[in-house]
């Protein structure tokens, strides 16, 4: 009997629980209760054990001494899921301009509040798919970058891209070595983050269509295939040069870009060929989707057309084992996080011009 009696009181006491916690949900609105504030709500499962430590403490707390409101949190049961297949922003075909008075101060007020120290950005609302660098070679391109910074930020945002844009700057005067530099880029991005997609791009072209994904595939991507500097055609079918995305795994299959092309020519065929003799294939965007534009200006000063460029391209199945992120030199001297982009000044040991 007295069994039975202890049962029936511990029945009841925790029912009198039950309906305290109700009366006081009810009697706020439904967002607000009395119990000091949990803590970070990132993680769904500490958070929602956190919580529920904090509700049933609020049994033996007074309402009323010195405890402030706060708010239930409405993610504690919400986690980021990746983002999706289908891209909701993306517009299609872009009207591209490049206004003689643009700014970067023009560019910083329209894309900087999105934005992280170094040029970096993650979607808020889902997991991106894909983390990426984006890598330029740049030497006194600085009237170029503020038009690429202006239209590709809001295009890599649109793309929900987790991503962040690197200008790899080669310090001194000596002959320009493009490919060098995209390899140092390379490995000073990868100090930083675990990036698994590299974009390398040149700072004067800028896609006309944001369907054109700045992000890896399958097999090694060639973007800029569209230039309006050729009358928006392919120059030749093994063209692989202005914009390119290779995955962490395709790069390094390749031994990335050779080193020893200076001046200007040859590179991006090296590249073609390292690309066929391990067995890949290039993919690319339609016609239509892979449009860019390019921003006109004269031959840079110490990167004229090197005549023993295309002479080196009949050696690369002998030289690219060698010759690439393998055998890698260069010193970094400057370091500067701006809020558009991070910039990296290199010595990459040149020859005088």
């Amino acid at each position: 009997m007295l069994r039975k009696l202890f049962h029936i009181l511990v029945f009841f006491s925790l029912l009198s629980v039950a309906y305290f916690v109700v009366f006081l949900f009810h009697s706020r609105n439904s967002t607000l209760f009395f119990f000091t504030k949990p803590q970070s709500m990132e993680n769904g499962n500490d958070a929602l054990s956190q919580w529920i430590k904090e509700l049933f403490n609020l049994t033996t707390k007074a309402p009323n001494e010195g405890q402030e409101k706060i708010h239930v949190p409405r993610t504690m049961s919400k986690t980021l899921g990746p983002c999706p297949d289908t891209l909701p922003n993306l517009v299609g075909p872009l009207y591209v301009e490049f206004d003689s008075t643009r700014t970067l101060d023009d560019v910083r007020k329209e894309v900087e509040s999105h934005l992280q120290e170094g040029g970096q950005h993650k979607p808020p609302d889902c997991i991106a798919q894909q983390k990426v660098a984006i890598i330029i070679p740049f030497r006194n391109r600085h009237e170029h970058l503020k038009h690429w910074l202006y239209y590709l930020h809001p295009i890599l945002m649109r793309q929900q891209s987790d991503y962040s844009v690197y200008v790899i700057n080669q310090d001194g005067e000596g002959v320009f070595n493009r490919a060098k530099l995209m390899n140092a880029g390379y490995a000073e991005a990868l100090k930083e983050y675990d990036f698994e997609c590299f974009v390398f791009s040149d700072v004067d072209l800028v896609p006309m269509d944001d369907r054109n994904l700045y992000r890896c595939f399958d097999s090694p991507r060639h973007l800029a295939v569209a230039m309006d500097k050729f009358n928006f055609h392919l120059p030749y079918d093994h063209y692989f040069g202005g914009v390119i995305a290779l995955s962490k795994e395709q790069f390094l299959k390749i031994n990335g870009f050779p080193n020893t092309y200076w001046g200007w020519g040859g590179e991006d065929d090296d590249m073609y060929k390292r690309i066929i003799l391990r067995g890949m294939s290039i993919s690319r965007p339609d016609m239509v989707t892979g449009k860019y534009r390019m921003v006109k200006h004269k031959r840079d000063l110490h990167n004229e057309a090197n005549p023993r460029n295309p002479d080196k391209l009949h050696q690369t199945h002998l030289t690219m084992n060698e010759d690439g992120i393998n055998s890698l030199k260069y010193t970094v001297k400057e370091i500067v996080r701006d809020k558009l982009f991070t910039y990296i000044n290199v010595d990459i040991h040149a020859p005088p011009s």
